[in-house]
């Protein structure tokens, strides 16, 4: 699924083109993950004043209200002049004066959601547990270790929550987790400030990589041109099973965690 760098690199790809575009109108395809919130054509004649992220959500701001996208399983977001007509896999259109913006969702796991600000209910309800932005000055490391010294689980599993820091997803937890010679099975409180210094640094060197590198494209991901990622053909550990680590030899291992595949180096993350 598409995560934190994912999510950011499309925003990156259609914010500028976006912002201070009127909208149109709007079309909604099949049900998605949750409902609109409001009818369609309530939103024509208002003003896309920017794009924000938060976690793995994008935020339409407008006018009066904003939107708040999730791309879901493998959920895409295509921004153009000019749009084909809608397929079967293509459940959201906002159609600006700077041009369509669409939804492409086949698992329809997404969802677009109005919500009259981010002090309403709704916008709560999705973004009010979300943890510290990995990627802003927040993200401190008294924060971060007082965060992981109340947590049982292991390492892996509260990254993957998102509620002590946000948007390391899967992919992104197994490499960071490596960089910083860190078992995934730890427990969260078992991590000293050091280590937790370690882990918190190799978060923002991952991210900022894979946002660099255009996120990561393992089966159909793009951003909103079209453009797919390269991070994974850096990858150390994640989707390595059985090959050599690239920094001693020893075979990457793999387990499952949560139901979620975890990819490590049993040498090089001892504990």
């Amino acid at each position: 699924m598409p995560e934190l760098p994912e999510v950011e690199v499309t925003r990156l790809s259609f914010a500028d083109r976006i912002a201070g575009a009127r909208v149109e109108s709007a079309r909604l395809g099949q049900p998605l993950r949750w409902p609109l919130g409001c009818d369609p054509a309530q939103l024509a004649g208002r003003t896309v004043r920017r794009v924000r992220r938060r976690g793995k959500y994008l935020l339409l701001d407008l006018d009066e209200g904003l939107l708040l996208l999730h791309l879901g399983m493998s959920g895409s977001l295509h921004f153009a002049a000019s749009q084909p007509p809608p397929g079967v896999h293509d459940h959201f259109d906002l159609v600006t004066s700077r041009g369509v913006l669409r939804l492409n969702d086949p698992r329809r796991f997404g969802a677009v959601v109005y919500a009259g600000s981010e002090a309403s209910p709704v916008a709560v309800k999705l973004l009010g547990r979300l943890g510290v932005e990995p990627l802003s000055e927040a993200f401190d490391l008294k924060g971060f270790h007082a965060g992981l010294r109340r947590r049982h689980a292991a390492i892996k599993q509260v990254l993957l929550a998102g509620d002590v820091v946000v948007g390391v997803g899967n992919i992104y937890a197994s490499e960071a987790l490596f960089l910083a010679g860190i078992r995934p099975t730890l427990r969260a409180s078992r991590l000293s400030a050091p280590r937790a210094a370690r882990l918190q640094a190799a978060i923002r060197d991952v991210l900022a990589r894979a946002v660099e590198k255009g996120g990561s494209t393992l089966r159909d991901f793009s951003n909103a041109q079209g453009e797919s990622g390269y991070f994974q053909l850096e990858a150390m550990v994640y989707d390595r099973a059985g090959q050599p680590c690239k920094v001693c030899g020893t075979g990457i291992k793999l387990l499952r965690q949560g139901q979620r595949s975890t990819y490590f180096c049993p040498h090089c993350q001892k504990s």
